[in-house]
């Protein structure tokens, strides 16, 4: 089972709930984690199974790059508002970082996230066997 955490901006959460209701079949297969309040919306307008953590300004963006950092993650969609200045930057420098330390996909716009829900896919449909599945 695919370990997926979603992660969305303040301007992005609409953005987000769309993109969850998109892909609802993928992700109802996946271990889901976010952020608190995307976590919340996602699964308020979704029904999905969301493990909602704390907000990302007073520290769900560290926890999950703590998930990041001890494998309990295999990829990040995190859909970032990169027009507007956010108070935990460091926060979010510091998660963007430990992806690439510990070379976790991450997704931080709709059209790698899409990417990233494409190999999923295939991956759930059976190409588990494929060198590139991580689940």
């Amino acid at each position: 089972m695919f370990k997926i955490a979603l992660v969305a901006h303040d301007e992005k959460k609409a953005e987000m709930i769309e993109f969850a209701k998109k892909h609802k079949d993928i992700l109802s297969q996946c271990d889901l984690t976010a952020t608190g309040t995307t976590g919340k919306l996602v699964r308020q307008h979704t029904g999905l199974l969301v493990t909602a953590l704390l907000s990302g300004p007073i520290g769900g963006d560290q926890q999950i790059g703590s998930l990041v950092a001890t494998q309990m993650l295999d990829m990040i969609i995190f859909l970032r508002d990169p027009l507007t200045a956010q108070a935990h930057e460091p926060d979010i420098s510091a998660l963007l970082r430990v992806c690439d330390v510990h070379n976790i996909p991450l997704a931080t716009n709709r059209q790698s996230a899409e990417i990233l829900m494409t190999h999923v896919k295939l991956c759930l449909e059976g190409g588990e066997n494929h060198a590139d599945c991580t689940s």
